[in-house]
């Protein structure tokens, strides 16, 4: 059996981690051979519940589960660390503007890349889905100097998904049969799902839908998809949240299928035009833990317009955090386009957690 990795999630005790915790135990992230370290981080008022959340992690008996360590402070749960989940955030109140939910968040995304470039594995990859997930995936990156901005992605495959599954149910094909859509900006109600380049069963998509109902409903409804759940069950996304973080991990590690890709928040390298440096989902292909923008595609005046407006909020974004955001050394100019090497350095290094909150099943003692 491969020695464990570790990863390290904030938020561990949230919805979206209860669905979450479960299926990385099970090999879904990863792999189905891939022993997995889990350090589980909280805010100190929901520590119970987390011990709580570990215990039935432990009776489950995951073979896969190797370790569990909770942690109320984030430099002791992200140490060594080669996955970091930051979900943990903020969430937004009644009346509250984005601008003052990225004051709140921000912050606390800083200090999170600072204690990342300090305490966790060389090779780490972060996932950002905490909310404004893709200016949080920013601070963090520009908070961790001595780490490439390739491993620091945004979620906005959660946005991808519901592409696939809103027009699989309208189309009545199946999402595995639907091929390259395209999210592209922020994951907020300016996102862009591109169906000029998607195809079900191999034909255009746009070929067999109504392009009124493509660009009048169903752009509409992607972008709003998050407040209409919301509104709908009285809380946010939890269960699609988690499937999302499987599907974005397991293709960054393991790779996108050859005749398809994904979409991924990442720093933007100048392709399409997009303004270098902001992190903006573009459609991707993953290879052996490396993701690279995916080339050569014709963008429709129609798409330009929508793609531009989603990149003009993140720039007025960034404006709003300029001052945690400290100036680019020239390492972190380096392999924009790609991430890191493939996990094949990642093993069990021997760091020894501190005793506070931990929790270690007796098979493993």
């Amino acid at each position: 059996m491969k020695r464990p990795v570790r990863i390290a999630i904030t938020g561990a005790a949230g919805s979206i981690s209860h669905s979450l915790l479960f299926k990385i135990a099970t090999g879904e992230m990863i792999g189905r051979d891939q022993p997995v370290i889990l350090q589980l981080i909280e805010i100190p008022q929901a520590m119970e519940a987390l011990r709580g959340i570990a215990m039935e992690l432990e009776d489950c008996a995951f073979p896969l589960l190797h370790s569990i360590s909770l942690h109320d402070d984030f430099e002791e749960g992200v140490l060594g660390a080669h996955y970091v989940l930051l979900i943990g955030a903020k969430p937004r109140g009644p009346n509250m503007e984005r601008n003052e939910l990225i004051a709140t968040n921000a912050p606390i995304f800083a200090r999170q890349g600072q204690a990342i470039n300090k305490f966790a594995n060389r090779d780490v990859k972060v996932l950002v889905v905490g909310n404004p997930a893709n200016t949080n995936a920013l601070i963090a990156s520009r908070n961790s100097p001595d780490l490439s901005p390739a491993q620091f992605t945004a979620l906005t495959r959660l946005d991808h998904n519901r592409t696939l599954g809103i027009l699989a149910n309208h189309t009545g094909a199946n999402p595995k049969d639907i091929r390259r859509v395209a999210v592209w900006g922020n994951h907020s109600s300016t996102q862009f799902s591109d169906l000029h380049h998607a195809t079900i069963y191999g034909s255009p998509v746009l070929q067999q839908v109504d392009e009124n109902w493509y660009r009048e409903t169903f752009i509409g409804k992607i972008q709003s998809r998050g407040a209409a759940i919301i509104a709908a069950r009285g809380h946010s996304s939890a269960a699609s949240a988690a499937q999302a973080i499987i599907h974005h991990m397991h293709d960054w590690i393991n790779g996108t299928p050859e005749s398809d890709w994904t979409s991924m928040g990442i720093v933007s390298d100048g392709s399409y035009g997009i303004a270098k440096g902001i992190f903006y989902s573009f459609p991707v292909r993953c290879d052996y833990g490396r993701y690279q923008i995916v080339q050569g595609l014709e963008i429709q005046d129609f798409a330009r317009e929508k793609m531009t407006i989603s990149q003009n909020e993140l720039l007025s974004e960034m404006e709003t955090v300029a001052e945690l955001l400290p100036r680019e050394t020239e390492k972190s100019h380096q392999n924009l386009s790609v991430c890191l090497r493939s996990g094949t350095t990642l093993y069990d290094d021997g760091i020894s957690l501190p005793d506070k909150h931990y929790l270690q099943t007796d098979r493993v003692r």
